[in-house]
């Protein structure tokens, strides 16, 4: 197996490791919250979302190395450098949100809107960096039908997640007030 093979393999395994590591964190805010009285709510697309996440890395290197999808340094390093941002961007999200921040839905509006830091511009920036994570990372080998498939997968996990999460934010008076008129994904340039 070539170099960067290996290296792509490697960043896979890391960002597996990584979302391990963010399911904990998430856990030990769940617990948090619910000691404070925020409560889970019903999602039936975590299960989904979960399985997406999964797929994409699996994917990412099954196509990689049974496709034998080639490196190519031009699209290599636009797609890493857009993963990093990205990967930036949903830990500032995590460290901005603090306990707020987990990867179910729970009604912790109530304990407090958070509305500094990436919120300032939008209402879901994590949103948006998971969105351009689960394109980027295959493409920097090249892995295309995988990032095809992470891109339509996540537009109808996001889509229904949308569904059961935002009702239930809305539903508190205080960030409505905080985010009315914030675009959910992509800041205002004017």
């Amino acid at each position: 197996m070539d170099l960067t093979k290996t290296a792509f393999l490697t960043l896979l395994a890391c960002v597996g490791l990584e979302r391990l590591m963010e399911l904990r964190l998430s856990l030990r805010h769940q617990r948090a919250l619910a000691l404070r009285g925020a409560q889970k709510r019903r999602d039936p697309q975590y299960a989904w979302m979960v399985a997406l996440h999964a797929g994409v890395l699996v994917g990412a290197a099954l196509e990689v190395i049974l496709l034998h999808r080639p490196f190519i340094a031009s699209l290599a390093f636009p797609a890493l450098l857009l993963f990093l941002l990205a990967s930036l961007l949903r830990w500032w999200v995590i460290r901005t949100l603090g306990t707020h921040w987990n990867v179910e839905v729970m009604n912790s509006a109530a304990l407090g809107v958070v509305s500094e830091g990436p919120f300032h511009w939008i209402r879901h920036p994590n949103y948006l960096g998971v969105f351009v994570e689960l394109i980027a990372l295959p493409l920097i080998h090249t892995a295309w039908i995988t990032a095809i498939a992470a891109a339509a997968g996540n537009a109808l996990v996001l889509r229904n997640r949308l569904r059961v999460e935002e009702p239930m934010l809305e539903a508190e008076p205080s960030y409505r007030a905080a985010m009315s008129g914030k675009p959910r994904f992509f800041p205002r340039v004017f």
